[in-house]
């Protein structure tokens, strides 16, 4: 099948994008607004897009508490999503009134971070502390405002438990990392290979 995403006629019961972008990584967001409000809200709409120096994206659609404390104070924390958190994370994703923190009710515990003012999930065993660099609106094809909020941080800390350690990397089957796929769908990563890239031209050291 084909269509054109201008009149969205695909025919079928829910929008096949996102499950065709997938598996997202998930960027569960921990802000803190000026006058001391905290959020926890996570984004799918995430992903870390620069190595040096250590970038971080999220997208919000619209400018919602991550956001908005996000800029208002410069900073943010990105916490790693593991399984066992999967239903806490799901509870903080529910629509409180802005200012309510979703620390109490998702059964997570503040601690403070080194470097920013927001808090990251003590339960979490890597967390991302982040200051702003920029954010924008990001524009269509005609030059016109979407109604999204992109903000991107710079990794200026990280915290790291030491139990996912082997032989000097992260054991990825042990993180047992959480992803979003489309829908109300998410996956966890149980099974990882590895591949070296190829160094000859034509990929033939690889054969």
């Amino acid at each position: 099948m084909f269509y054109e995403t201008s009149d969205n006629r695909h025919g079928l019961a829910h929008d096949p994008f996102k499950a065709i972008v997938s598996p997202r990584p998930i960027g569960w967001i921990s802000t803190r607004s000026r006058i001391g409000a905290v959020n926890l809200s996570p984004y799918s709409f995430f992903n870390a897009i620069s190595d040096k120096p250590k970038l971080v994206m999220f997208s919000s659609a619209g400018m919602k508490d991550s956001a908005t404390f996000a800029i208002e104070s410069g900073e943010f924390v990105c916490n790693f999503v593991t399984e066992q958190l999967a239903e806490a994370l799901n509870r903080s994703s529910a629509p409180a009134p802005r200012g309510t923190s979703e620390f109490p009710f998702s059964g997570l515990t503040e601690a403070p971070c080194h470097l920013v003012s927001a808090p990251r999930v003590a339960e979490s065993p890597a967390a991302l502390e982040c200051k702003v660099t920029e954010w924008f609106h990001p524009r269509d094809i005609d030059g016109g405002h979407s109604g999204n909020v992109v903000v991107i941080g710079q990794v200026v800390g990280i915290h790291l438990d030491d139990a996912l350690i082997r032989d000097g990397r992260i054991d990825m089957a042990l993180a047992a990392p959480l992803s979003r796929l489309g829908y109300m769908d998410y996956a966890v990563t149980r099974e990882v290979f590895e591949m070296l890239r190829p160094k000859a031209p034509d990929a033939s050291d690889l054969d």
